[in-house]
C-alpha cells in the first residue's frame, strides 16, 4: 500500500558537530567504514604478487616495486580522488549509497528511469555479493596467519576453517543485539590495528628503501607492458586494494562527509602506503616471504598478538559489510524492490542501526558455503573483486547521470569529466573477468538472483495493483449512499490504498458484505519519499473528500521504518482527531491466483506468489495495533 514519490523541500541540515564530537565519528569511522579496505594488506599484495613470482620461479625487483605502485595509485585514483574528494559529494540529504543516489537521480526527473532504475538494481546486487564474500575471505586470512606462527606451522593447517567457521557463527549470532554495544570498541581496535601494520611497515622498509619507487606510476605501467600475458591476473589481484571502497560512500549517512574524507587522508590511506611498501621491502629482502608477507613482517614474538588483532579488525570489516546489507535491505524495501521484511531497529539513540534476520541467516548460510566449498583465502581471492568492480562501475555511470540533472551539465561533459574513472574500472572489470571461470561466477550468480528477485516482485505488484484497481471513484460511490444510506457505526475506520482517487477494496468488501460504514471514513496512502527521512512538520497531509470522508497522506523516507499509529497521531494539528485505540484498519488479505504462462513469465510468478505469502503482514510492517486490524479476503487473478 505504498508509492514513491519524489519531494522537493529540503530536510534541515544536522547541526555541526562540536570538536569533540567531529573526533569521535572520525575515530568511529575508522572501524565502520574502513573496516574492509583496511584489511586489504592481508591478502592483497600475496595474491598480486603470486602471478609475477610464477614467471620463471623468481621474482625481480622491478617486479615488486611495480606491484606496489599499481597498489597504491589505485588507491589513489579510485579511492581518493573518485570516492573521498568527488562521489562523497553527491549525496541525498546526508545519505550515500547506490539506491540512495539512485533515489536522488530518479528525484532530479529527466528521461530513462526505467535504466536508472537498472542500474540501481544491479549496483545493489552486486554489494550482496560483495557483502557475502567479504567476511568469508577476510576472516579466513586473518585465521591462516596461524599457520606462520613459530610451533604451530604445518599443525594448525587442518583446524583453520573450522576455527574461522566458529568466528563466522558468533559474529551473525550476535547480530540481533546489535552493534551498538560492540560498536564503540570498533574505532579503538581499527586504530590500533592501523598504528600496527603502519609500524611493521616502516621498520621493513628500512631493510630494501628502494622500494620507495614505488611512489611513482611509471613502474606499474612498465610491469603490465612488460608482462601483457598475465597483465589482467595482476590487475585483477592489485583490485583486491580498493575492496570496500563503496563503504566510504555507503556509510557517509552515519559519520558525515568530512569525517570520513579526513579519517582517509590522515590515517587510513597513509597507514597503508607504509605497510605495502613495507611488504614489498620484505619480499626484496627476503624472498622466502613470499608464501604470507603480511605476517612475515612481524617478529615471531608478535606473531600470534598479530594474528588475534588481524581477527578482530577481520570481523570489524565482516560487521561493517553486514550492517551496510541491513541498511541496503530497507531502502530496497522502502523502495519497493523488496518484498516487506522484518527490520527490527537495535539502537534507540541512532538512526539507522536495524537488524534484518532473514537477510542474516540467507548471509551466514552464504558465507559458510564459500568458507567450506573454498576452504582458503587463496580460493576466495578468485572469486572477489567481481561484484566489487561492478557496483563501483554502477556508481560512475549514477554519478555521471547526477552531474547532468542536478549540476545541469551536458551528458558529454559529464561523461569526460567521468571518463578516467570509467577506463580505470572498465579495465578493472575486464581484469576480473578472466576470474569467472575460477570462482568469480559465484558473485555474478548472487547479483544476477537479486535482480532477477527485484524484477519478479516489482513485476508482481504492478500486475496486483492492476488487477485489484477498481474502477469506482468516490465519486461514483457517494451518489449510491445518499440514495441508500448505510448503517453508521461509531467511531473512525481507516482504509489503506495506494490510489486515493480510487474506492478501496476492503471498503467495497465491508460495505457489500456488512451493509455498514463507520461515522468517519479516512483513506490513507502511505508514500515512501526519495529522500533519505521526512521531518515530523512534512509527514501528514490531511484532505477533505466528502462529507464523513477524510484523504489523509502519509509520507516516510527510505531509510525510515513506517510507523502509521505514530505519524497518524500528528494528523491532530491538522484538524483531523480521533482516539487511535477506538480506530478499526480494514485491510486487504489477498489469495494470489497467477494466470496460466509458460517459461520465466510462469517461474516469475510463481516466485512472486512465494514471497507475498512470506512478506512480513501489512499491519506489522506498518506497526499498527493489532487488535485495531480488520482483515478482508479477497482472491485476485493476475
Amino acid at each position: 500500500m505504498s508509492a514513491a514519490t519524489a519531494e522537493s523541500s529540503d530536510v534541515p541540515s544536522r547541526p555541526a558537530p562540536s570538536l569533540r564530537g567531529f573526533m569521535g565519528l572520525a575515530l568511529g569511522s575508522a572501524g565502520v567504514v574502513y573496516g574492509d579496505i583496511g584489511t586489504s594488506p592481508l591478502y592483497a599484495f600475496r595474491e598480486s604478487i603470486s602471478h609475477v613470482a610464477r614467471v620463471g620461479g623468481r621474482v625481480a625487483e622491478g617486479d615488486v616495486i611495480g606491484v606496489i605502485s599499481l597498489m597504491l595509485w589505485t588507491l589513489m585514483v579510485i579511492v581518493t580522488l573518485k570516492y573521498v574528494w568527488i562521489l562523497m559529494r553527491f549525496d541525498n540529504r546526508g545519505e550515500g549509497g547506490t539506491l540512495s543516489l539512485m533515489a536522488l537521480v530518479q528525484k532530479a526527473g529527466g528521461r530513462a528511469s526505467g535504466a536508472i532504475l537498472v542500474i540501481g538494481m544491479i549496483g545493489a546486487g552486486m554489494f550482496f555479493g560483495d557483502a557475502i564474500l567479504t567476511p568469508a575471505i577476510s576472516v579466513l586470512s586473518a585465521v591462516e596467519g596461524l599457520k606462520v606462527v613459530h610451533g604451530l606451522s604445518g599443525r594448525i593447517d587442518a583446524f583453520v576453517v573450522p576455527l574461522a567457521l566458529a568466528v563466522l557463527v558468533a559474529l551473525f549470532v550476535v547480530q540481533k543485539r546489535g552493534t551498538g554495544g560492540i560498536g564503540r570498541w570498533f574505532g579503538p581496535i581499527c586504530l590500533v590495528w592501523f598504528a600496527t601494520i603502519a609500524a611493521l611497515g616502516l621498520m621493513a622498509l628500512t631493510r630494501a628503501p628502494q622500494v620507495l619507487g614505488a611512489l611513482n606510476p611509471v613502474p606499474g605501467l612498465a610491469l603490465l607492458a612488460h608482462h601483457p600475458k598475465i597483465a589482467p591476473a595482476i590487475l585483477g589481484s592489485v583490485f583486491l586494494t580498493v575492496t570496500g571502497a563503496e563503504a566510504l560512500y555507503a556509510d557517509m549517512g552515519h559519520f558525515g562527509r568530512k569525517p570520513i574524507q579526513l579519517t582517509w587522508v590522515v590515517l587510513v590511506f597513509p597507514c597503508l602506503i607504509a605497510n605495502y611498501l613495507g611488504q614489498g621491502a620484505l619480499v626484496l629482502a627476503d624472498p622466502s616471504a613470499l608464501e604470507n608477507p603480511f605476517f612475515h613482517l612481524a617478529p615471531a614474538w608478535f606473531q600470534l598478538p598479530l594474528v588475534a588483532l588481524a581477527t578482530a579488525a577481520t570481523v570489524i570489516a565482516s560487521q561493517a559489510v553486514i550492517s551496510g546489507a541491513f541498511s541496503m535491505t530497507q531502502q530496497a524495501v522502502q523502495l519497493g524492490l523488496l518484498p516487506r521484511l522484518t527490520l527490527k531497529p537495535t539502537s534507540e539513540s541512532q538512526v539507522g542501526q536495524i537488524y534484518a534476520p532473514q537477510i542474516n541467516w540467507i548471509l551466514l548460510l552464504g558465507v559458510a558455503a564459500l568458507v567450506l566449498g573454498f576452504r582458503s583465502s587463496d580460493g576466495l581471492a578468485s572469486a572477489y573483486g567481481v561484484s566489487v568492480v561492478g557496483a563501483m562501475i554502477t556508481s560512475s555511470i549514477l554519478a555521471v547521470v547526477a552531474i547532468h540533472r542536478l549540476k545541469r551539465r551536458p551528458i558529454w561533459q559529464a561523461a569526460l569529466a567521468f571518463s578516467p574513472f570509467l577506463a580505470v574500472e572498465a579495465a578493472f572489470l575486464v581484469a576480473n573477468l578472466t576470474k569467472v571461470a575460477h570462482g568469480g561466477y559465484i558473485p555474478l550468480l548472487i547479483a544476477s538472483g537479486l535482480i532477477f528477485l527485484m524484477w519478479t516482485w516489482m513485476r508482481g505488484v504492478r500486475r496486483v495493483s492492476r488487477a485489484e484497481q477498481s474502477d469506482l471513484t468516490l465519486a461514483d460511490v457517494l451518489p449510491m449512499l445518499t440514495q441508500r444510506p448505510p448503517l453508521r457505526a461509531r467511531g473512525a475506520a481507516v482504509f489503506l490504498t495506494a490510489d486515493p482517487k480510487s474506492v478501496p477494496a476492503a471498503l467495497m468488501h465491508n460495505l457489500k458484505h456488512n451493509q455498514v460504514l463507520h461515522e468517519q471514513i479516512v483513506l490513507l496512502t502511505v508514500k515512501v519519499a526519495r529522500r533519505p527521512r521526512v521531518p515530523d512538520a512534512e509527514r501528514v497531509e490531511v484532505s477533505d473528500l466528502a462529507p464523513g470522508f477524510k484523504g489523509m497522506t502519509l509520507s516516510f523516507g527510505f531509510m525510515e521504518t513506517p510507523n502509521v499509529a505514530k505519524g497518524m497521531t500528528l494528523a491532530r494539528a491538522k484538524g483531523l482527531k480521533f482516539d487511535i485505540m477506538r480506530t478499526s484498519f480494514f485491510l486487504s488479505r489477498r489469495t494470489l491466483l497467477p494466470r496460466r504462462s509458460g517459461g520465466l513469465g510462469h517461474l516469475a510468478d510463481v516466485l512472486f506468489v512465494f514471497l507475498a505469502r512470506n512478506a512480513v503482514r501489512t499491519a506489522d510492517f506498518f506497526q499498527i495495533p493489532p487488535s485495531r486490524v480488520v482483515e478482508l479476503g479477497s482472491q485476485v487473478a493476475f
